[in-house]
């Protein structure tokens, strides 16, 4: 027959079970933060900023029909000092609506980057959470039988310690 063990203690495995539980009662809710924000940021950009800059366009592009009417009537009343004011506020008001265009158009960009590369990340960290749900239990309740086992030979040992001569 084999050697026996000698095995004195199971305190390095009980120490490890305990971090492992504290492990996962850290990481678990890291976890759920990470996918929450990573939600709450795609929805800002998606929703908010969009319907943000969609309002923008529409009162910069108001404006700009106004700066345009108001020259046409200048226009039509030969005001000349008025007419290059005028002018000067439509080329404002344009300015204005290209640039809200131009960040209508990143914002669509980057609403596609962030979905291509937000969706690995968060599949990612799901599948951790899942591993960490599913897994992690089954491995202290492993750990649990382990140290009950090593505890049970420990004990069989002593008492073969105790009963020889």
């Amino acid at each position: 027959m084999a050697e026996s063990a000698n095995i004195t203690s199971v305190d390095a495995i009980a120490a490890f079970r305990a971090a492992l539980i504290v492990f996962l009662g850290k990481v678990r809710p890291l976890l759920e933060e990470t996918s929450g924000e990573l939600i709450r940021a795609r929805q800002w950009v998606e929703e908010d900023q969009r319907r943000y800059w969609d309002n923008q366009f529409k009162l910069r592009w108001r404006k700009l029909e106004e700066a345009r009417a108001e020259l046409f009537t200048a226009t039509l009343s030969k005001l000349q000092d008025a007419s290059s004011l005028h002018h000067m506020a439509v080329q404002r008001a344009d300015r204005s609506v290209r640039e809200c265009e131009a960040k209508r158009t990143m914002l669509r960009k980057w609403t596609r980057d962030l979905g291509d590369k937000a969706d690995p990340l968060l599949k990612q960290a799901s599948q951790f959470e899942t591993f960490l749900a599913t897994e992690m239990p089954r491995a202290i309740a492993y750990l649990d039988r382990v140290i009950g086992a090593i505890e049970a030979y420990a004990d069989i040992a002593a008492g073969k310690e105790e009963g020889s001569p």
